[in-house]
C-alpha cells in the first residue's frame, strides 16, 4: 500500500479502518436468572457433551418445557453451540421446546395410535377426550408405548392407563397421578437365596473361563432377540477380538409397534437381566456398560436404577462401571448405531457402515450391543446347558422363543413358545382363540416392519430366516393378529404413518419416501406400480432397516390382499 493511500473503509466505521462496535449482540443472550435456574439442576454433575439428554431431561421434568431462556443458558453451561443444544431438544418428541411463546399446558395426555391400539378405540379416545378432559390439558398422538396386549393405551404424563377409557383417563388426570411414576418392586436379596449371581461370582473368581461360555451360548443357538438375530457367541468372539479398551451398550429401546416382551422380563425378573448383562460385560472385558431404556418405560427405569445400585453395593460390578441412560422418544434409537448416538448426547442418526459397531461404536471404541431379552437367557443356558435350549423346537427349528402377541385373540401378551411355532399354534395352543366374533383373516409375523401375511399362510414355522421368501421376517417376534373386522389398506396406512412420523430424516429415501408414500395411499386409489416403484427406491437407497423395511407391509397387501385394493378405505 502506498504510504498516502487512505485505508479502505469497512462499511462500519468510518474509513479511518476503525471498527464500530454491533449496537446489539448476535444471537440468544444468557438469561442470569435462567443461568441460575439450571445450574440449580445440574448441581455438581459433570457437564460433559454426552450427558446432553440427561442435562436436558431434569430440565424438562421440572419445569414441564424446555424454554429457549433455558437451552441458551444450558448450552453457556456445558460450553456448546446453542445449535447443537437445539438440534438434540427438537430431535426427540418427549421434548417440548418452546422458542417464544406460551408454555404447553401442564398435563399432557399422549394417545397410543399405533396398530393394536387403533384396532383397540385409539381414534375414538382421540376424538372424545380433548372435549372431555378441558382446555388445561394437552391431547396428542404418540407411538407404540410398548403395551399392546393392554390396548388401548394412554399416558397421563409418565403413568400409563391400561385398555383405557374416557373416564378412566379423566379420573387419573383429576388425580394428579401424572406427576408420578409406578415403580416395580425388585426382590435383590431374594434372587441371590435362590442362586441368582452365583455364576457371575464363578466368572469373576476364575471358576469359569470367557471361552466356556462363549461355547456354550453358542451350542445352544442363543441369538440377539431384538430383531437382527445375529448369533451371540459370534458377537463375543468378533468384539473380543478387537483391542481394547471396548464398550458394551445394552438396548432396552423395543420400539417396534407390537413387542413389549423386554418390558415383560425387566418387570418380573429384572436381576437375571442384571446378571445377564454382567456376564457378558465380563466376556468382552469391558470397562464400562451402558444401559439405554426408552423413556416410556419410567418406572422401570427408575426400578432398575435402585437395583443397579444395590448390585454395585455389593461388589458384583467391579469390572465394569454401570451407567443408565434414558431415551426421549425416537424408535429411530432402537437401531444399534443410532442408540450409539443418543447415549453420546446427540441426534439419534444411524450411521453409515462400514464400520461396524463391534469396530468403531461407543466414543469411539469397539462395542458390543445387546438386547434385554438376550442377556436375560444367558445365567439358565450356561447353567443348564446347550442342551436344556436345542432340546426344544418344531418343524426342525431349535430352542425357544418369546412372542409378544396382540391384536385379535382372547389373550394377548407374551408367550413362550417353541422356535418354529406357527401363528395358528400360537392363536389356538398359546392365546385362547380369537376374540369372539372374529375370524382369523391375517397376521403380522414381525411388529411394524415384518410384512403381513394372510391366514392362509399361517401354518408356516415363525422364526429366523423361514418367512423371507415371502417378503417377511420375524424380526422381534411381535405377532399382531388381524381379523375379517380389519380393512389391511388401514392396516399398512397405519403402518405407512407410524416410519413417516419415525424417520429420523437423514436420508431422503425414507425422509421422502414414507411421507409420500402415505399421501398416495391415504388418497387413493392405490396405484400398484407406482407404489412398488417407490418401495424399491426406499429398499435399495435408505441407510438403515427403518426406510429398508417400510414398504414391507405395503407390498405385501398388494401380494396377499389384492381383493382389498378396489375397496375404499376402511377405519376402525
Amino acid at each position: 500500500m502506498n504510504m498516502h493511500t487512505p485505508p479502505r473503509s469497512n462499511g462500519r466505521g468510518k474509513g479511518d479502518g476503525s471498527r464500530k462496535p454491533n449496537r446489539t449482540p448476535k444471537g440468544r443472550q444468557i438469561d442470569p436468572q435462567a443461568l441460575e435456574e439450571v445450574r440449580a439442576l445440574l448441581t455438581d454433575r459433570p457437564r460433559r457433551r454426552d450427558l446432553l439428554i440427561e442435562h436436558l431431561h431434569l430440565i424438562q421434568d421440572h419445569y414441564g418445557y424446555l424454554s429457549a431462556a433455558h437451552l441458551t443458558a444450558l448450552a453457556a453451561e456445558m460450553k456448546l453451540a446453542l445449535t447443537e443444544v437445539y438440534e438434540v431438544a427438537t430431535f426427540y418428541s418427549h421434548f417440548d421446546v418452546v422458542k417464544d411463546g406460551p408454555p404447553p399446558p401442564a398435563v399432557t395426555v399422549r394417545v397410543c395410535d399405533s396398530l393394536s391400539c387403533a384396532m383397540a378405540g385409539a381414534e375414538k379416545l382421540l376424538a372424545t377426550l380433548p372435549s372431555k378432559l378441558g382446555q388445561n390439558v394437552r391431547v396428542v398422538r404418540a407411538p407404540c408405548m410398548g403395551a399392546c396386549d393392554r390396548a388401548p393405551v394412554v399416558a397421563v404424563g409418565h403413568l400409563q392407563t391400561y385398555k383405557a377409557t374416557p373416564e378412566a383417563v379423566a379420573a387419573d388426570v383429576r388425580a394428579n397421578k401424572h406427576a408420578h411414576a409406578w415403580k416395580p418392586t425388585a426382590d435383590f436379596a431374594g434372587y441371590q437365596k435362590a442362586g441368582g449371581y452365583a455364576l457371575l461370582k464363578d466368572c469373576l473368581s476364575g471358576k469359569r473361563t470367557r471361552d466356556e461360555l462363549i461355547k456354550t451360548v453358542s451350542d445352544a443357538g442363543l441369538r440377539g432377540l431384538g430383531g437382527a438375530g445375529f448369533p451371540t457367541g459370534r458377537k463375543w468372539s468378533l468384539v473380543r477380538a478387537e483391542p481394547s479398551p471396548r464398550m458394551f451398550a445394552v438396548n432396552a429401546d423395543e420400539g417396534e409397534p407390537g413387542t413389549f416382551k423386554d418390558r415383560f422380563y425387566l418387570e418380573r425378573d429384572p436381576h437375571r437381566f442384571i446378571e445377564g448383562m454382567l456376564i457378558a460385560a465380563w466376556v468382552v472385558e469391558a470397562p464400562e456398560t451402558y444401559l439405554y431404556i426408552r423413556d416410556e418405560y419410567p418406572e422401570l427405569r427408575l426400578m432398575l436404577a435402585e437395583e443397579m445400585a444395590k448390585v454395585e453395593a455389593a461388589g458384583l460390578s467391579l469390572h465394569t462401571k454401570l451407567h443408565l441412560r434414558r431415551g426421549a422418544g425416537a424408535y429411530i434409537c432402537g437401531e444399534e448405531s443410532a442408540m450409539i448416538e443418543s447415549i453420546e448426547g446427540k441426534r439419534g442418526l444411524p450411521r453409515h457402515r462400514p464400520p461396524y459397531v463391534a469396530q468403531v461404536g461407543l466414543f469411539g471404541r469397539p462395542t458390543l450391543e445387546q438386547n434385554v431379552e438376550t442377556l436375560f437367557w444367558v445365567r439358565d443356558i450356561v447353567e443348564k446347558g446347550a442342551g436344556w435350549m436345542t432340546a426344544q423346537g418344531r418343524k426342525e427349528r431349535n430352542g425357544f422363543r418369546s412372542f409378544s402377541v396382540s391384536g385379535r385373540v382372547k389373550k394377548p401378551g407374551v408367550v413362550l413358545a417353541p422356535a418354529g411355532v406357527t401363528a395358528r399354534e400360537l392363536i389356538e395352543e398359546f392365546c385362547g382363540g380369537m376374540t369372539e366374533g372374529h375370524v382369523f383373516k391375517g397376521y403380522l409375523p414381525g411388529g411394524a416392519s415384518g410384512g403381513i401375511l394372510p391366514a392362509s399362510m399361517a401354518d408356516e414355522p415363525l422364526d429366523f430366516g423361514t418367512l423371507e421368501k415371502y417378503g417377511c421376517f420375524v424380526g422381534s417376534h411381535a405377532v399382531v393378529i388381524l381379523s375379517d373386522r380389519d380393512d389391511m389398506k388401514a392396516v399398512a396406512l397405519n403402518l405407512m404413518k407410524f416410519f413417516e412420523d419415525e424417520s429420523c430424516g437423514q436420508c431422503t429415501p425414507c425422509r421422502a419416501g414414507t411421507e409420500k408414500a402415505v399421501k398416495l395411499m391415504a388418497q387413493g386409489p392405490w396405484d400398484a406400480s407406482l407404489l412398488t416403484e417407490l418401495s424399491a427406491t426406499m429398499r435399495d437407497a435408505s441407510i438403515c432397516g427403518l426406510g429398508q423395511a417400510a414398504p414391507n407391509p405395503l407390498l405385501c397387501v398388494l401380494k396377499y390382499f389384492p381383493e382389498e385394493l378396489t375397496k375404499p378405505l376402511g377405519t376402525w
